[in-house]
């Protein structure tokens, strides 16, 4: 269980934007190996969901060496385009990107660099943007693993695998901040992203140490996106449960925290209705394709018009 010093009428920030009622809700994830790029999945209530445009792929990969299209986070910018990062390869030093006013025309995409400068970098993963305010730009961050740093957990992760969480900040996507080390919790750390909840904001992140195993979700408060964090949370997820991807909103009086619990094959959800508490909402949950092998696979949740969510739907 973990206590956050909020209310439930906080808004909360995980690659999205407020929702107002008249809105969707859109899950971007990608299926098997990401070689066929974004899907979409809706809903009207954040429980019940269902594929787009029958499960079609809006964006095929074309960046990158692998040519992937894994782990996708969209956020819509101030002006309201759609600004989207993705994993473009398994062992790559770039991640991709693309934006769009619809959600349907993509604009050319994009391979970002963004570890090129550290030699032998293994991995840049699960790339997470979101629109940082306080600075007028756009906060991306990622998982890498350097060969040669946090030699105190080296060995703890599967193969040669030893992440931290890297960063970089644009305003046009055209020019970017030379790339910082964004948070070393002194273990091997995976898949963040944040949760915003009344002016305090709360980086969830997995914990990828495999010896012992802590596949789990913790949360760090910080005042402000780029830190200081503050001590992690207890575990928030069964620690038994191996999990990734976590994506948060808000939807009426639920904060729901989705998750992909990529050993058993299928989508989880949390939800806490006062802020203090977390329960296992799984069994509410309703996500498309579960347990074949095009179930949905870690992605993000954003908040999107109707009209936006009905021009998907009709997309052919």
């Amino acid at each position: 269980m973990i206590s956050l010093r909020t209310t439930a009428a906080a808004l909360l920030l995980s690659c999205i934007l407020p929702v107002h009622a008249a809105d969707a809700w859109l899950f971007a994830y990608f299926t098997k190996n990401g070689e066929d790029g974004l899907h979409f999945a809706a809903s009207t209530d954040a429980y019940q969901w269902d594929k787009v445009a029958d499960g079609r792929s809006f964006l095929a990969p074309k960046v990158g060496k692998s040519k992937l299209m894994r782990d996708p986070c969209i956020v819509r910018g101030p002006d309201g385009t759609y600004h989207m990062v993705w994993t473009s390869g398994w062992n790559e030093n770039n991640i991709g990107y693309a934006s769009s006013k619809d959600l349907i025309t993509w604009s050319e995409q994009k391979e970002l660099p963004v570890m090129a400068h550290e030699p032998g970098v293994l991995n840049a993963w699960a790339p997470e943007i979101v629109y940082d305010d306080r600075h007028g730009e756009f906060l991306i961050f990622w998982a890498s693993t350097v060969p040669g740093k946090f030699t105190q957990t080296a060995g703890s992760s599967e193969q040669r695998y030893n992440h931290r969480m890297y960063a970089t900040t644009t305003k046009d996507f055209k020019s970017f901040t030379p790339t910082k080390l964004f948070y070393d919790p002194g273990f091997s750390v995976i898949d963040a992203t944040f949760l915003k909840a009344n002016g305090t904001h709360y980086l969830i992140v997995k914990d990828e140490t495999v010896k012992p195993p802590r596949k789990y979700l913790q949360i760090a408060e910080a005042p402000d996106l780029r830190g200081p964090f503050k001590p992690l949370s207890a575990p928030i997820t069964p620690p038994d449960l191996w999990v990734e991807g976590p994506t948060a909103i808000q939807a009426g009086g639920d904060t729901i925290i989705y998750f992909d619990a990529y050993t058993t094959k299928h989508y989880g959800a949390l939800r806490s209705r006062d802020l203090k508490t977390w329960e296992n909402v799984t069994d509410k949950m309703h996500f498309p394709d579960e347990g074949t092998p095009v179930r949905m696979r870690h992605g993000t949740v954003i908040a999107v018009p109707e009209a936006t969510l009905a021009q998907l739907r009709a997309a052919k």
